[in-house]
């Protein structure tokens, strides 16, 4: 440890940086009137209760807290014993350890009397939760954060160095560990973080008062659960100011609305444009808003664009499975494009989950004889599960059958549920400042329209679930030409036609080496492509923003890291790219369809599906 005297700015000594006057936002001045804020905030916390507690009390609402709670007991517990078992380990563990907080307490007080002490690397983060400077200048604060990190370092590094566990256990451990250290990050609470504690002081608790009752609304939103408010939901409305692209929807089944957009030029390419989203989302987040929908540009660059708006399903479809949504979706869709066009020949896009049904659709197509996709792009695709990432913690064949249990009593999956498994894929960005900036500054979220269709979560059919998790988590049969669709095995070996691959570099739902290990799957030409940014934000990425960038290279063989040495970078959206391929396979154009043509409309896009909250 190296030191020098720091410059005593304040004329005593004392901690380099730190101001004696600074602690004079966190001295109470009015002691009453907190008091009385701090007995408001306790009574809007009894609402909360009490909504938590109405469902529960009418049978409603069961809680299942103790599932995931029980398995990810059991799974720590298998790191624990590795450790506990053996007196020389469990030294180890406790002097690796006590020694990190000896290194702190020893910088501390070198600082403490005056010396620059140079932080330990391990310790300087680029992190947003501890962006205010009094986590560095205040001697308590500064404490805390460094002890945070080593303990979280340290919780990790016992996951990381156990023995004896399984892939699937380690992935799961580790997982946990992340999911508990971003709870208990001192950021997440009033006395360990000082901006917290500030605006607590200079409002008298004013914002916790505010605070709890947003809590409280969001527990009776949720009907007994809490749903967590991440944008201003007042200020959109599908249809109004979200999802505007002009259409119409020409044919509605059990499953699905087919929407046929409004063309923009005066003709449009030969090929009709379907589009088939994920059921675990909204279609509309390919419709945000006319500056970023990538079905507006694609309608303004002459397709003909259809897409499959998915319903939000009951207890109605719950048997529902996955031949059902390639049938009376996919299927149906194509049929509906034929009957409002007279083409028969069309290009296909699918999305995440939507894409996935769309590979399976296609390898069934391929062994019935169906030639109408002529070529695919898919989005965010998994058709290998191998390196799922997180997401396959939640999957295993406990997990599994718990999860059946509770849709066989209701017929589908919460919506929430789902949402609430991919929040915590990124707890530290998706929840917890949320929760600190909703319920512990009072708070109103800014309007986002990515987090409104964020929130506006779906339903799950029982059925096709199931055989999502099973067939592609579980026992990736997709992949090994396992699965089984109309009684026929799918081997994505025998879909010949081109397919566009776009994978995100920052995606933690379908990550760039798992839709790369798929691009292999297939038995015709793929163009693979990554894009910037993550699962979102690389897909909606109009070329006008100028935002990130994209790799295009050779053939996806090998592994992804040698091919995207090899690979060409390109500024801006990958969007002109695409358009340039599809052009390639067909740039004959018609004349400009109206939507519908001989058949009669239902209703205005977007629908009436899409409009249904879980």
């Amino acid at each position: 440890m190296t030191s020098d005297k720091a410059e005593d700015t304040t004329g005593k000594g004392g901690y380099p940086g730190f101001d004696p006057k600074s602690v004079e936002p966190y001295i109470v001045k009015d002691p009453q009137n907190l008091a009385v804020n701090l007995a408001r905030a306790a009574e809007q916390m009894g609402k909360a209760a009490s909504a938590w507690l109405a469902p529960r009390e009418t049978g409603e609402k069961k809680d299942t807290f103790a599932e995931p709670v029980s398995d990810m007991v059991k799974t720590l517990s298998k790191v624990s014993e590795y450790w506990l078992s053996d007196p020389r380990r469990t030294l180890e563990a406790q002097t690796h350890l006590m020694g990190s907080f000896f290194d702190i307490w020893s910088r501390t007080l070198h600082r403490m009397a005056g010396d620059n002490v140079a932080e330990s690397e391990s310790l300087q983060r680029n992190d947003k939760r501890f962006a205010d400077e009094d986590w560095v200048k205040n001697p308590f604060f500064d404490f805390v954060r460094q002890a945070y990190f080593v303990t979280s370092d340290w919780a990790e590094h016992m996951v990381e160095e156990a023995e004896g566990l399984d892939d699937h256990t380690r992935h799961k451990a580790a997982f946990y560990v992340r999911q508990i250290s971003s709870a208990l990050s001192p950021s997440n609470f009033i006395t360990t973080n000082p901006q917290l504690y500030r605006e607590t002081v200079a409002t008298s608790g004013a914002n916790l008062v505010k605070g709890m009752k947003m809590l409280a609304e969001d527990i009776a939103a949720g009907r007994g659960e809490l749903r967590l408010r991440q944008t201003d939901t007042s200020k959109f409305a599908i249809g109004e100011n979200i999802a505007i692209t002009p259409g119409k929807v020409i044919a509605q089944s059990e499953i699905c609305q087919v929407i046929q957009y409004e063309a923009s030029t005066e003709t449009v390419l030969k090929r009709p444009l379907l589009i088939c989203p994920p059921w675990i989302n909204k279609y509309y987040v390919l419709d945000l808003n006319p500056q970023k929908s990538f079905i507006k540009w694609a309608v303004d660059q002459g397709h003909t664009v259809f897409v499959i708006s998915w319903v939000n399903p009951d207890e109605r479809h719950a048997q529902k499975g996955w031949e059902a949504y390639a049938r009376e979706g996919v299927g149906f869709a194509l049929d509906t494009i034929e009957q409002a066009t007279g083409e028969r020949e069309v290009n296909a896009i699918g999305y995440c989950v939507g894409g996935t049904l769309l590979a399976a659709t296609l390898a069934l197509h391929a062994a019935e004889g169906d030639d109408r996709i002529r070529s695919a792009t898919l989005f965010t695709t998994q058709v290998d599960f191998t390196y799922a990432g997180d997401l396959k913690v939640f999957v295993d064949d406990d997990q599994i059958e718990q999860i059946e249990a509770k849709m066989s009593t209701t017929g589908y999956l919460e919506g929430s549920k789902m949402a609430t498994a991919f929040n915590m894929l990124r707890a530290s960005e998706l929840i917890w400042p949320y929760f600190v900036n909703n319920y512990l500054k009072g708070q109103d979220p800014l309007p986002f329209d990515l987090l409104y269709w964020n929130s506006d979560s779906t339903r799950m059919p029982a059925a096709n679930h199931s055989f999502y998790l099973r067939n592609c988590y579980l026992e990736n049969k997709l992949a090994k030409g396992e699965m089984v669709l109309a009684g026929r095995k799918m081997s994505l070996g025998d879909v010949t036609i081109p397919i566009y691959n776009l994978a995100t570099k920052e995606d933690h739902i379908a990550p760039a080496k798992s839709v790369f290990l798929g691009s292999g799957l297939f038995g015709g030409k793929v163009t693979f492509v990554l894009s910037g940014s993550g699962h979102i934000a690389g897909v909606v990425n109009p070329p006008d923003k100028s935002k990130y960038q994209f790799w295009t290279g050779g053939p996806p063989k090998g592994d992804l890291e040698a091919w995207f040495e090899k690979a060409k970078e390109t500024p801006g959206s990958w969007w002109p790219h695409w358009q340039d391929w599809t052009e390639k396979l067909d740039k004959r154009r018609v004349p400009a369809r109206k939507a519908g043509g001989p058949l009669n409309s239902i209703e205005e896009a977007p629908g009436s599906y899409v409009r249904v909250r879980a």
